[in-house]
């Protein structure tokens, strides 16, 4: 299901109001009773230290560290604005945190279903902090989401929040306004791929602002997956109209752990009308990515997010994208996010006394 929003036509950035998401909110369709918001959107879009056309969106600046919460604001609203009293939705991880915490705020009951032991820790305490129901099932994500589904179908007393409701990427649709807003269209905007809402929903927003007049033109999206986590990507690079899902998907990118997607044919039409394409990386250019946003340019991203940088390092090799071009890599979460990942982490570790701190560093110095 996509919803179709036909823009105002009088609309400019100038005439809005506020920050974060529902600045926005003139084109986020749907009427609300109340708006469940904790300030989210709005998060830096920060230029790149060492590669010239590239602009960083660190989306682990929203209230749970990921982008999930542009998107949470505007579905929780919905649950509550329709007299729901308990919402539902399986999890890699991000939405189940986010999900927690604007249903919280909400006053209403969180089952979330997630694969057990395929969670990164820094989710699960968020989920745990929250004070959701957790119901962990032997299996990957993709059984979660089947059953959450099932759930869905035969309570209806239940509001899903995973991103097959369309009011959902409402939401994360923001990422292009704010773009748009702070730099113009970029030429390209690489997006991590798990269940695929996101780079559906970010190029919905930019198609929009067309629409609106306030632009002329898309980015070229570029998908980006993991190799052991890649349906989508195969199938566009093969040319294909379908995936080929995976039963099975591995990567340490846990946020993108996806063998089936259930956005793959928005996914897929969002990369193609806008002439755009898809890549695939390793787990070790996730790895070596992670680190040199780190230690080069400071920030600190799970590895799913380093999966896009990995992508415009890689379309940057391949001379998919020169170096003049305008680019944007979606961060889509904080490094808190997976301890696990950082603490794999080369570095210097010593063991020392206190008084001989002072030698150690003068002899690392000229080393």
């Amino acid at each position: 299901m996509e919803i179709i929003v036909e823009p105002p036509k009088d609309i400019s950035f100038s005439r809005l109001r506020g920050r974060g998401v529902w600045r926005y909110s003139p084109l986020i369709p749907g009427r609300y009773s109340k708006i469940v918001s904790m300030g989210e959107g709005n998060t830096p879009l920060i230029k790149s230290s060492i590669k010239k056309g590239l602009y960083l969106k660190f989306e682990g600046a929203n209230p749970t560290g990921s982008f999930k919460d542009r998107g949470m604001t505007v579905a929780v609203s919905s649950a509550v604005s329709l007299g729901y009293k308990a919402v539902a939705a399986a999890s890699t991880g991000n939405t189940a945190a986010s999900a927690a915490a604007y249903s919280s705020r909400a006053g209403l009951k969180t089952y979330l279903v997630l694969p057990k032991g395929n969670v990164a820790l820094g989710k699960v305490a968020q989920s745990i902090l929250y004070g959701a129901t957790i119901m962990e099932v032997n299996g990957n994500f993709d059984l979660a989401m089947k059953s959450v589904m099932e759930l869905y179908r035969s309570l209806g007393l239940i509001y899903p929040l995973n991103s097959f409701n369309p009011w959902r990427l409402e939401g994360q649709k923001t990422i292009a306004f704010e773009i748009a807003e702070e730099i113009g269209v970029p030429d390209y905007v690489i997006v991590p791929v798990g269940n695929g809402g996101n780079i559906y929903a970010i190029w919905k927003g930019f198609n929009e602002l067309v629409k609106a007049g306030i632009t002329d033109r898309v980015p070229k999206m570029i998908g980006v997956q993991a190799e052991g986590a890649a349906p989508i990507a195969k199938s566009i690079i093969a040319n294909k109209d379908e995936p080929e899902f995976v039963d099975s998907p591995i990567t340490i990118a846990s946020a993108i752990k996806i063998g089936k997607p259930v956005n793959w044919k928005k996914t897929m039409k969002a990369i193609r009308e806008s002439r755009g394409t898809a890549l695939i990386v390793s787990d070790e250019e996730i790895i070596e990515a992670q680190k040199m946003l780190a230690r080069r340019e400071g920030l600190g991203v799970e590895p799913a997010s380093a999966a896009s940088y990995a992508g415009y390092l890689k379309a940057l090799s391949s001379g998919l994208i020169d170096e003049n071009e305008t680019a944007v890599t979606i961060l889509t979460g904080h490094a808190l996010k997976d301890p696990d990942a950082m603490l794999r982490m080369d570095t210097k570790r010593v063991v020392i006394q206190p008084e001989e701190v002072r030698d150690f560093v003068l002899k690392d110095l000229v080393s």
